[in-house]
């Protein structure tokens, strides 16, 4: 079974056509508010307003992008969540919580990572196919050898298994399989803090090597999960979940949409959570985020050495 919603006007397929550059322009509206800030406070928060305003937007034409095709439970519920949120923290950074223009330069510092790993060919290449060889490096090294082959963009990317002799099973590597996303993020919080240089890169130095081979296992996970059908579970009830047909997709979608990101929220949790230690001026951006998904304010400096 494929589903074809429209959203909006939009068919899941065709979002794309206005996200990307949908993008850019969110993006320059927090570039915008960022240098107000070092200006004039006033208009910085009414530009971050504005700019929160686009995210909205932006990650409202995005959830049935992840909802129906890359039927992603965890990520359609978070783009979802983001909306009502982005729009909260519009309102709150106008009004009254001042502190969310930290938050606001580190969303802009994020797109400008981010961006051009998606505009760049080039360096979206290098991304996935370096992502592909260490994934296929780590899978020889457990004792597993599927074959590497070119896919339909032309990079070195795509895994080929036959769980059973007349059935092959494809894994593509793609840009959200390079951690790039979750490097970006991190990197642009971190940045955005008022703190020693020296800080700052110790705490990237922890971050972005454990994100990445985080991800490399990651996508090695699923790779055999997937190849060798290792959850072939529930089966009638998974396809009706994901709307597919397909048996031999269960344990992609098991491992994937279940398993892997469920426990990549709870690994970039964690890894906040360390980096905090390194860095505490991010119990700044924690309280604010805390403010936002429950209303009340929380106090915690103090955990960290009350060096904030």
């Amino acid at each position: 079974m494929s589903l074809h919603p429209t959203f909006l006007g939009l068919t899941p397929e065709s979002v794309q056509t206005v996200t990307d550059p949908l993008a850019w322009v969110v993006v320059a509206a927090f570039l915008v508010a960022t240098v107000l800030s070092y200006r004039s406070t006033r208009h910085a928060r009414y530009a971050a307003a504005g700019a929160w305003t686009l995210f909205a937007g932006f990650w409202l034409l995005l959830v049935p992008h992840f909802a129906f095709v890359q039927k992603s439970f965890v990520e359609g519920i978070l783009s979802a969540f983001a909306v009502p949120a982005s729009l909260y923290v519009a309102y709150l950074v106008a009004t009254k919580r001042e502190s969310l223009l930290v938050l606001t330069r580190a969303v802009a510092v994020m797109g400008l990572l981010y961006l051009p790993a998606l505009a760049l060919p080039w360096l979206q290449e290098w991304l996935i196919e370096t992502t592909a060889g260490h994934v296929a490096w780590l899978l020889g090294v457990l004792g597993y050898h599927p074959e590497l082959v070119v896919g339909d963009k032309g990079y070195l990317n795509t895994f080929v298994f036959w769980p059973t002799p007349d059935h092959r099973f494809l894994i593509h590597v793609v840009l959200a399989c390079t951690g790039i996303g979750s490097m970006s993020v991190v990197t642009g919080l971190v940045l955005a803090m008022d703190a020693p240089v020296d800080r700052k890169a110790k705490a990237l130095g922890i971050a972005l090597p454990v994100i990445y081979v985080a991800n490399v296992l990651r996508v090695a996970f699923i790779a055999l999960a997937s190849g060798h059908q290792w959850f072939q579970v529930f089966v009638d009830q998974i396809l009706f979940l994901f709307g597919s047909t397909d048996a031999y997709k269960v344990s992609y979608f098991v491992s994937d949409r279940i398993i892997a990101q469920s426990l990549s929220v709870v690994v970039l949790v964690a890894l906040i959570w360390v980096l905090l230690r390194v860095l505490p001026e991010l119990v700044v951006v924690v309280e604010d985020v805390l403010y936002v998904a429950t209303g009340d304010d929380y106090d915690l400096r103090e955990q960290f050495g009350g060096r904030v």
